[in-house]
């Protein structure tokens, strides 16, 4: 019988989902030293500027930033290097085919553990328009509105 995997979520990437259109995403593993995993642990990480780029048939992970761990010393790594992802070749090229086309790009979305490994959700991506942003901050703004006003009316 198989068990559930159980997930929780270390940080997530609301930047991407302002400023871009998610069309598909993908579950990736990451090659990471020790003392970054112990920061992970404290939920040490920014997603906020990251992007990823796929190089000689292997993905990596840009400008994501892991806070140095304080017990690490001389073990640290530094907070904005480039670190690789985990996919199948297949499912790269595929991506890689994508984010040649004009206006797509491959973004970290989240980063989370999935039983004992840290997992990085990667969406691929097509960047919103100036108006684009504005309906969505409309929207939401309505829905909110909405929401309070149910909420008033059962008082």
């Amino acid at each position: 019988m198989a068990e559930k995997a159980s997930t929780k979520t270390i940080a997530q990437n609301k930047k991407a989902y302002h400023d871009y259109f998610v069309e598909e995403s993908l579950e990736t593993g990451i090659a990471l030293s020790g003392t970054e995993v112990k920061s992970l642990r404290r939920g040490r990480v920014n997603l906020k500027d990251a992007w990823c780029s796929v190089v000689k048939g292997e993905l990596f992970i840009n400008g994501m930033h892991i806070s140095p761990y304080e017990q690490g010393n001389i073990f640290n790594k530094d907070p904005m290097r480039v670190r690789r992802l985990l996919a199948h070749k297949r499912e790269i090229m595929r991506l890689y085919g994508y984010v040649k086309q004009d206006g797509y790009s491959l973004i970290p979305l989240s980063v989370y553990f999935k039983n004992s490994l840290i997992k990085v959700q990667v969406g691929l991506c097509k960047g919103k328009k100036l108006y684009d942003k504005r309906q969505d901050l409309a929207e939401k703004a309505a829905k909110r509105d909405i929401e309070r006003a149910i909420k008033e009316k059962n008082r």
